[in-house]
């Protein structure tokens, strides 16, 4: 355990970020998590939507620092070609 004061403040912060950080990530792994299962199912519009729902999850994932900026790119490039081969 940290001894001096600022150091037991600064596990504080990080254990809150860790929780906010691990909510945010999980929010955008199931926005991307609903575009693959509307693909699966094979309804176009049904994805569209999902993925329209995605991609600000994914972007604000970017703004906060959780996943670096061609990953994210990456995403969005992977579900709109798996959406457009529908």
């Amino acid at each position: 355990m940290a001894n001096s004061v600022q150091a037991r403040k600064r596990a504080r912060q990080a254990e809150k970020h860790r929780l906010r950080n691990a909510s945010q990530r999980s929010a955008m792994r199931t926005a991307i998590k609903k575009v693959n299962a509307a693909i699966a199912t094979g309804d176009k519009s049904a994805a569209e939507a999902a993925f329209l729902a995605a991609v600000p999850a994914i972007d604000k994932s970017v703004g906060k620092g959780l996943i670096h900026g061609n990953k994210a790119a990456r995403h969005k490039s992977r579900l709109n070609a798996k959406i457009r081969a529908l």
